[in-house]
């Protein structure tokens, strides 16, 4: 592997790993609080076709990008009231959600454009552009240097930015502001947050509709950056991946953006390697697409016991009397 191709592989993991980094930080911050979510595939979807749907018949990706976010909260809300005020199974609601957005996209997609599920191509102001940083052109014929800022730090949409911007502020809102540490005690010891005088209830919804504007944007970028357009299951378990890099990450900012890129990495390897020739044997293509989704297995299989979620993870909250 040469120099140019390395780059070119790690600018495709900068931008699959970016929908997984910007849903691994949404689960992050409803897990700190004690909300387990395993519906962010459905959210990330619902997103993704309301982003590509508006923006499409707009012509405005910003436009789209709001509504992504909506449809994503709206489901974060049904989670919440589900979850946090009728005290219901917070698995159970997130699989109720996965469900609904699956179902709903395809219903909605085929009613509204008549394409099998899917929307109309998006063109022009209709989806997030490359951005060129300042000096990328100039520098690009300095070695070394030069090909990694003008290929792999310029050139991404300004969602990619957004979502690597968000792990150091993740980690100081988490760990060094009181709403931070509030948070995260919501999650501990959710009885001395009461005692203290802080509302639980409102915390934890805080919590789930930060979830919600994550996961709206990690589904925009899908529709309106990495593709140009909604397509049946389009998330393809990418929320299920998420789930798997916070595991992976213990509920930690840095960790969660190294495990997205290592799931990241194996998507890049498997979309631009396929049938390896290793001498005695071919690689078959089908292996490689599954390398993510068995790197998977393995990390819920190895780690799981080795990561400890939230000690308040998953169990409602009943105020004392």
């Amino acid at each position: 592997m040469d120099f140019a191709t390395l780059l070119q592989v790690l600018d495709s993991t900068v931008r699959l790993a970016t929908p997984l980094l910007l849903a691994c930080l949404a689960g992050l911050f409803s897990e700190r609080a004690g909300i387990f979510d395993i519906g962010l595939e459905g959210k990330m979807l619902a997103a993704a076709f309301f982003s590509a749907a508006i923006a499409a018949i707009t012509g405005d990706v910003w436009m789209g990008l709001g509504a992504g976010i909506l449809a994503s909260l709206a489901l974060s809300v049904l989670h919440g009231l589900a979850s946090i005020t009728f005290r219901g199974n917070q698995l159970i609601s997130g699989v109720a959600i996965n469900f609904l957005a699956a179902g709903l996209t395809v219903l909605i997609a085929q009613d509204w454009f008549s394409q099998g599920g899917r929307t109309p191509s998006l063109i022009g102001a209709g989806r997030f552009e490359p951005i060129i940083l300042p000096g990328a052109a100039e520098f690009a014929g300095v070695p070394l240097i030069g090909p990694i800022y003008a290929e792999l730090i310029s050139g991404h949409s300004i969602l990619v930015y957004v979502a690597f911007a968000m792990v150091p502020l993740t980690w100081w809102l988490l760990y060094r502001t009181r709403f931070g540490l509030r948070l995260r005690a919501v999650g501990e010891a959710p009885e001395a947050v009461d005692t203290a005088g802080i509302s639980v209830v409102g915390l934890r919804y805080v919590a789930v509709g930060i979830c919600g504007v994550l996961c709206g944007i990690a589904g925009a970028y899908l529709a309106t950056a990495l593709q140009a357009g909604f397509v049946k299951d389009m998330t393809a378990g990418r929320g299920f991946i998420a789930l798997a890099a916070l595991i992976f990450a213990k509920w930690r900012p840095w960790y969660a953006l190294y495990a997205c890129l290592l799931f990241g990495l194996l998507q890049a390897v498997a979309l631009r390697y396929q049938n390896i020739d290793l001498g005695a044997f071919v690689v078959p293509v089908q292996f490689m697409d599954a390398l993510p989704y068995i790197l998977t297995v393995v990390i819920l299989a190895g780690f799981v016991g080795k990561a400890i979620p939230p000690r308040a993870g998953g169990e409602p909250y009943v105020k004392e009397r």
